[in-house]
């Protein structure tokens, strides 16, 4: 059995890798919120608690009040408790709970992040620079294309397997967050290109471990979320893309394309997993943003 401090380090490392490919947030964020978790697990293995999953409500009080007393500033008040509700919602996530116990806490109000999102014409032009002539620029292709035609997060991406896909009648299998499965539609662009990189995966040395994942590395086994993060980073560049781009942003795009195109936001929820409309509704958000800057461009008033 691991250790307490070896359990914490872990879970640290762990948190820290789901906000950058899951989350897509900043390096400065990601910073942020893990020192705030590294001192709130040295304020628990102070206490004597040895794993993030035994804090309970009282000793996550405990930590918020011996912070505000240190006297930080509101902002940072509100920034500890978004990383502390964060983390828990990442444990519950990889099912490491029985019961979250910031489902008590009060989230403070903060502004809401629009999150980055590329044009079609981005995208296309992101997906289309893979090098076909490379070994693996098959796979990388239809990667690219499952993640943007399903809107898949990237674990749910290095997950699926081939007994997942249901390509003739158009759809997948999704296991998402907490193991919950979701149908999620197929495009024909990521059909076809699934279908090339099957007649390319048959010829590579396959693990018995990942005889049925979809998405496999050059040595046959799963793909990491790391690795393609990495895939989507050279594509980006190779593109001559200027954003800050990661395998997230082609779900908020894929999400954004289709409430920009009327789509009906329940529908979207249930093909992006949402457990809440309000999450989903980010999207009508950006779709707002983009109908404000194209007034003001034009507005003969705006200066």
């Amino acid at each position: 059995m691991k250790k307490g401090g070896d359990i914490f380090d872990t879970t640290l490392s762990d948190f820290r890798s789901y906000l950058k490919l899951e989350r897509s947030l900043s390096d400065n964020t990601i910073t942020s919120y893990s020192s705030d978790c590294a001192k709130l697990f040295g304020f628990l293995k102070g206490r004597g608690i040895t794993s993030p999953e035994d804090a309970g409500i009282d000793e996550l009080y405990a930590f918020i009040d011996s912070s505000y007393a240190q006297g930080i500033s509101p902002r940072s008040q509100a920034r500890l408790i978004s990383s502390v509700k964060t983390l828990f919602r990442f444990l519950d996530s990889e099912g490491r709970l029985s019961d979250n116990p910031c489902d008590k806490i009060e989230t403070p109000k903060i502004q809401r992040h629009i999150p980055t999102v590329l044009s079609v014409e981005e995208i296309t032009a992101i997906i289309e620079s893979v090098d076909l002539s490379r070994p693996e620029g098959e796979r990388n292709r239809a990667m690219l294309e499952v993640l943007y035609s399903c809107g898949l997060r990237v674990s749910e991406l290095v997950n699926l397997r081939i007994s997942d896909l249901f390509l003739k009648e158009n759809f997948i299998k999704v296991t998402g967050k907490g193991s919950k499965q979701r149908l999620v539609p197929i495009g024909g662009p990521a059909i076809r290109h699934i279908g090339l990189w099957m007649d390319i995966r048959k010829t590579w040395k396959i693990s018995r471990e990942a005889e049925d994942i979809l998405f496999v590395n050059s040595r046959g086994g799963k793909l990491s979320r790391v690795m393609v993060f990495d895939v989507v980073k050279a594509q980006t560049a190779a593109a001559g893309v200027h954003k800050e781009v990661s395998p997230h942003t082609f779900r908020h795009s894929f999400a954004s394309h289709l409430v920009e195109n009327g789509a009906d936001l329940r529908v979207v929820q249930e093909m992006l997993g949402h457990e809440s409309i309000l999450t989903t509704e980010i999207y009508t958000h950006i779709n707002t943003k983009k109908w404000q800057e194209t007034i003001l461009k034009y507005h003969p008033y705006h200066d």
